[in-house]
């Protein structure tokens, strides 16, 4: 009696082994984390926009009471309050008048605070340390109590009723704040970007104008961004300095649509709407840097 062995092949594929199952990296979110997260970010997002949907709605209505029943307003939305202001008030000259402030603030903000930031970064001089509290501390003063010597002091030298007034007030706000943004920026950059224009013979100011503000771009539309919304935004100093209604600045214009026994709230809410187009122009214009400023000059000094 004989036996047959089987033999199997030798070139025969061994069997796949089954990949073992992974887990999730330190720090992955899962299903559950994802859905929450969106949820989240949609929530903040709603009540964001929420308020801005409700102002462009009452814009809506004719009528200065239908804040007061704003059911009514879907029955009977029009334009009419847009056209308006723009043709019925001195909106061109409050455009133009916070446009000259606005871009006015921002250039010589920007300039005086991109060089305190860069001289306290790179340079030790007596006292560099003791200037950036005080700049801080300059912010601890209500506008309430500035307003009077301010006054005075820009009376003495012929600038009421003067665009410079308020470019210059705005700049004393704007630009503590600005001056510790960018100084966190520029310590950010090596110092050996510096070294390398003094051995290519770049003078400090042709080293911080030809090599640093490049890059620190982002920084400074960070800072320019800021300075922007002060100026738009002022109100009790532009009040109080600009004596001309064709000078008024949009924060001033909008006071003109409420008196002492009555408010037009469908205009102020029109134009209200009007002011965000260049505001949100100009973030348009700047936020490709804007996420990039904001997180890295935190990340050093």
């Amino acid at each position: 009696m004989s036996t047959t062995t089987l033999e199997k092949p030798a070139d025969a594929p061994a069997p796949a082994a089954k990949p073992a199952p992974r887990g999730r990296r330190p720090g992955e979110r899962g299903p559950l984390g994802t859905v929450l997260l969106h949820a989240g970010l949609m929530v903040a997002s709603l009540i964001a926009l929420a308020p801005v949907a409700w102002l462009v709605y009452l814009s809506l209505g004719p009528d200065k009471n239908d804040y007061l029943h704003p059911g009514g307003i879907a029955g009977k939305m029009s334009f009419s309050n847009y056209g308006f202001v723009l043709q019925h008030t001195e909106f061109f000259d409050w455009f133009k008048s916070t446009m000259i402030v606005a871009l006015g603030t921002t250039v010589v903000g920007v300039l005086l605070a991109a060089t305190t930031g860069y001289a306290v970064s790179r340079m030790r001089f007596p006292g560099h340390k003791q200037l950036m509290w005080v700049l801080l501390l300059t912010q601890a003063f209500p506008i309430a109590v500035l307003i009077v010597p301010m006054y005075q002091i820009f009376s003495d030298l012929g600038l009421i009723d003067s665009y410079w007034a308020l470019i210059l007030v705005n700049c004393t706000t704007a630009v503590p704040y600005s001056a510790w943004l960018l100084k966190g920026y520029f310590d950010t950059i090596p110092i050996e970007i510096d070294e390398a224009g003094r051995v290519d013979g770049l003078t400090p100011f042709g080293t911080f104008f030809r090599l640093i503000l490049p890059l620190a771009r982002p920084g400074l539309a960070v800072a320019a961004f800021y300075n922007f919304i002060t100026a738009v935004a002022e109100v009790a100093f532009a009040t109080t300095f600009m004596l001309d209604d064709s000078k008024y600045t949009f924060s001033v214009g909008l006071q003109t649509f409420v008196s002492e026994h009555d408010a037009e709230w469908n205009y102020m809410a029109a134009t209200a709407v009007l002011i965000a187009i260049p505001v949100s122009l100009f973030f348009y214009l700047v936020q490709k840097n804007l996420v990039t400023g904001l997180t890295s000059g935190g990340t050093k000094g």
